[in-house]
C-alpha cells in the first residue's frame, strides 16, 4: 500500500470517529433510566452504528490490500 493510500484511509477513520463522537449517548434508540441514585445507560443503536461503521472501514482495508 503506498503513502498516499494510507493518509486518505487514516483521514477517512478518523473523520467518521469524529463524526460518531459526537452522537455517542444521543442517539434515539439508546436507553437511560434513573432510579433514586442509580443511573443506567444501555447505548444499543450507538453500539450498532459503530459496529456498521467499523465492517464497512475493515472492508475497505481488506478490499486494498
Amino acid at each position: 500500500m503506498n503513502l498516499g493510500k494510507l493518509f486518505i484511509v487514516l483521514g477517512i477513520v478518523f473523520l467518521v470517529i469524529g463524526i460518531i463522537w459526537n452522537f455517542i449517548g444521543r442517539l434515539p434508540g439508546d436507553i437511560q433510566f434513573k432510579v433514586g441514585n442509580v443511573s443506567v445507560h444501555f447505548p444499543i443503536v450507538t453500539s450498532i452504528i459503530i459496529s456498521i461503521i467499523l465492517t464497512i472501514i475493515f472492508t475497505m482495508l481488506g478490499r486494498f490490500r
